[in-house]
């Protein structure tokens, strides 16, 4: 019967034969599913690689703050960065310069200038100390000291008492114009060789009030 024929299984394919497959057809899948091709990043190993790049920035960070050192102080905002800036020290000592960095650890100064104080002895002229003295203050440039420092500082904000903005018109500031017009080459150190590893250092100075004293 026709039902019969239906259901009757196809016969196999003879031995020794080869099938030719026909132009166009799609190729044979396994378990007749289409094989799955991977592209890009997939969603675990995406998550991996966003979670090593914030841990990356983070140690960066903290390799930074490290180095550099404390929090920016809100003081910053009030360095006039068109003047010079006098810092004092808990020492005594004054600097003059352009402050850069100002922050919870140090204080950065840059073209840094400080006053010699030279002390002369008058013989001519007594007091009740049986010598009077002449104070000849000048303005130093960093530079020429006998360890060489370079233009730059970094002093621990623990040893600053407080530091100010100079006006342009101050004694100062009008002493560092004249030594810059002074050396337009900027500054150049001269030594005088006292034995064979002993130099003493001729410091480029700027004379910024002499006094004298009143006879008694």
């Amino acid at each position: 019967m026709e039902w019969m024929n239906r259901a009757a299984p196809r016969s196999a394919q003879p031995a020794g034969t080869t099938v030719t497959p026909i132009a166009g057809a799609p190729a044979p899948h396994h378990n007749g599913r289409p094989k799955k091709t991977r592209t890009g990043f997939s969603p675990i190993r995406l998550v991996g690689f966003f979670v090593v790049v914030a841990a990356s920035l983070v140690v960066l960070g903290a390799i930074y703050l490290a180095a550099f050192g404390g929090k920016v102080s809100p003081e910053k905002k009030f360095v006039d960065e068109s003047k010079m800036q006098a810092v004092f020290l808990s020492g005594g000592q004054v600097y003059f310069g352009k402050i850069k960095a100002l922050n919870s650890s140090y204080v950065g100064v840059t073209d840094i200038y400080y006053l010699r104080v030279n002390q002369q002895v008058q013989p001519n002229q007594q007091s009740t100390n049986g010598a009077s003295q002449a104070q000849d203050i000048s303005l130093v440039k960093l530079g020429c000291e006998l360890h060489g420092p370079e233009d730059q500082m970094l002093i621990n904000r623990d040893q600053v008492i407080f530091w100010e903005n100079l006006k342009t018109d101050g004694q100062v500031a009008k002493a560092v114009e004249a030594y810059v017009k002074a050396n337009p080459d900027g500054q150049k150190c001269e030594t005088n060789t006292q034995g064979a590893n002993a130099t003493t250092p001729t410091t480029p100075a700027t004379n910024t009030n002499t006094t004298t004293p009143k006879k008694p």
